[in-house]
């Protein structure tokens, strides 16, 4: 697994909000979901993201934005154009005022808006949920980013837009698998602008010695990694491999191994079935001891204590 199979690895999207929303000028919404994620792009006509923070930018047919929560942001044919509709969390739809609109707009399967043949066309797909897996590439990516149309070259886009007109067995699975892949692609093809300024452990997965490594570490964290043991993986000396991941990554192999491990605790904690003791097995802790004095060292709280977090209502995701 690498850095980016870790965005997605874990809570993958999961009964994604898919929705194609038609309009024509002028028109606004306002989004205030406290989604973690959402992917959009025009299917027709133009449109304008307008962040919380930062410059408005522009969409055209093609082109792909990713917006990180969970802060609130516009989508509109002008920055100037006032807000008609408000998205809330847990798809729910409204007015300024507060009247519900989401009956009023239905125009069938994964559609809303005023006429179906309407000039604007905005395709959105939004992940509900945050994991902590994918909290290291989160962090690093922009509230907002644009992909220019010419920049992905996948057929994804018109696929997922096809699907979501469908409304058939295992419907739900394809389109969330169809959304996780044009994530990757998405964010595969913006890691390779030089103007994204990927991050270095992100890079790192490109050198021949470090990248070999983060991946033994990524595929086997339960394994008892030492410097030594991770050297002999790559064929280079203890010495050679811990100067240079540390050059490349930002910080030594352990250290790296250790938040990583953390990382796949906190998302496998999520799950209420799985106990201490076996987290701490499928991520290199000995014992459910090991693993939460590890944990309350590195983030603060106990492994029970972070189970209990993210069990509670309208946990705001990280920023």
């Amino acid at each position: 697994m690498d850095a980016l199979a870790g965005l997605l690895d874990g809570p993958r999207a999961r009964g994604a909000f898919l929705m194609r929303s038609v309009f024509d000028p002028p028109w606004s919404v306002r989004i205030q979901d406290r989604a973690p994620l959402t992917l959009v792009t025009m299917l027709r006509g133009t449109a304008w993201v307008v962040p919380a923070r930062g410059t408005p930018v522009p969409l055209g047919v093609g082109d792909v934005a990713i917006i990180r929560g969970p802060e609130p942001y516009t989508i509109a044919d002008d920055p100037a154009t006032a807000p008609q509709a408000v998205i809330h969390p847990g798809e729910r739809t409204t007015t300024p005022a507060g009247d519900e609109l989401c009956e009023v707009m239905d125009l069938g399967v994964r559609a809303w808006g005023e006429r179906a043949d309407g000039t604007a066309v905005l395709l959105s797909g939004t992940y509900q949920l945050q994991g902590e897996v994918s909290q290291r590439l989160l962090r690093v990516l922009p509230h907002l980013l644009a992909l220019p149309a010419g920049a992905l070259d996948s057929p994804l886009v018109p696929l997922l837009s096809d699907e979501m007109t469908k409304d058939e067995p295992g419907q739900e699975v394809v389109l969330d698998r169809l959304l996780d892949l044009l994530l990757i692609a998405v964010l595969r093809a913006w890691f390779s602008r030089p103007e994204a300024a990927a991050p270095a452990w992100y890079r790192a997965h490109g050198d021949p010695v470090v990248g070999r490594a983060l991946r033994l570490l990524h595929d086997h964290p339960a394994k008892p990694w030492t410097v030594a043991t991770l050297a002999a993986g790559t064929g280079i000396s203890r010495a050679v491999l811990a100067r240079r991941f540390t050059e490349l990554v930002g910080e030594p192999p352990m250290a790296y191994l250790t938040n990583w491990r953390l990382a796949l605790a906190a998302d496998l904690l999520r799950d209420p079935d799985i106990t201490i003791g076996t987290v701490a097995r499928q991520v290199g802790y000995g014992s459910s001891f090991a693993l939460s004095a590890a944990f309350k060292r590195v983030r603060g709280l106990s492994p029970a204590e972070h189970r209990q977090d993210i069990g509670s209502p309208n946990l705001a995701p990280a920023g």
